[in-house]
């Protein structure tokens, strides 16, 4: 994703509130977002509830960041959302969402935390090497992927690990190639042009596998569904941006070891879930690898 660096002057006129601000949305809204997904779900087919959640709101950002005067993406910028967008939210979230059909969403964003640890290896073929304390990071964190997918959890549902797996994978893939190959829109515009693509090939899925909207939904379902559209996709989005261009990067991309956390607390106040204590010791191992690997990488 192309991203709008702040000189370094702007750094110490950044007022602290702000920064908190951003902070608390990435990771209490990121890490609450799969519990709204497990509310969505009991109304909405999986891949039509999220096509219309990523199209909704990438058209909104797009419409804002036009009416603000940003440039119409290219062609090339449109075919490249249009590829990370398949990979990051077509794989990477349509799989999030059918498997928490299955699977308690405390559960699979444990699992989705070793998602920094698979873009190290992934980086591997264009010549980014890790160093000693990523490698570590790597071995802890794989270990405890390990571990979370012999408990009661995944045992239970072979096909939610199934599904796991392929969005882990594409939203790995996606995000290195949009680093090093396939560069989007700068800005808000990248993100609105990814959510614009990705959304369109969830709505084919949705076709393609006969999802129709019910005739009923309940009122709870539409409410988390507009949760995720405002503040998981244009909120959260949004401040994740803000801390990219004004922190560094130990404290923007520090959600991934916050939102387990906070998943499988809301997942098992809220949600009624149940997670045994072998889930909560391998969770606790890859948030241990990804806590090493941000370290490292400092």
């Amino acid at each position: 994703m192309a991203e709008a660096r702040i000189p370094s002057t702007a750094i110490g006129r950044l007022p602290p509130p702000l920064v908190l601000a951003c902070l608390a949305a990435t990771w209490f809204i990121w890490g609450s977002t799969y519990l709204a997904i497990k509310f969505a779900l009991a109304g909405l087919p999986p891949f039509l509830m999220m096509a219309s959640r990523f199209v909704v709101a990438g058209a909104l950002l797009l419409a804002y960041t036009r009416w603000r005067g940003a440039p119409w993406p290219s062609g090339r910028e449109w075919r490249n959302a249009a590829i990370v967008g398949t990979l990051m939210l077509g794989c990477g979230m349509g799989g999030t969402a059918q498997a928490e059909l299955s699977i308690g969403s405390g559960i699979v964003v444990a699992f989705i935390a070793v998602t920094p640890l698979l873009m190290v290896v992934a980086s591997l073929p264009f010549g980014v090497r890790p160093a000693r304390g990523e490698v570590v990071g790597i071995l802890v964190g794989l270990g405890g992927v390990l571990m979370l997918v012999q408990g009661a959890g995944f045992r239970a549902s072979p096909g939610g690990l199934g599904w796991m797996l392929m969005a882990c994978s594409g939203w790995t893939l996606g995000s290195v190639l949009s680093q090093r190959r396939l560069h989007l829109a700068p800005g808000a515009v990248g993100f609105a042009s990814e959510m614009i693509g990705g959304g369109m090939v969830l709505l084919l899925a949705a076709a393609l596998a006969g999802e129709r909207l019910p005739a009923a939904v309940p009122a709870g379902a539409w409410l988390a569904w507009a949760y995720l559209v405002v503040f998981g996709s244009l909120i959260a989005f949004n401040a994740y941006m803000i801390l990219l261009g004004r922190a560094s990067t130990g404290i923007a991309t520090s959600y991934t070891f916050v939102n387990p956390v906070i998943a499988l607390l809301l997942g098992v106040a809220i949600g009624g879930e149940y997670v045994t204590a072998w889930e909560w010791l391998s969770a606790a191992v890859v948030l241990a690898g990804v806590v090493l690997l941000l370290l490292s990488r400092r």
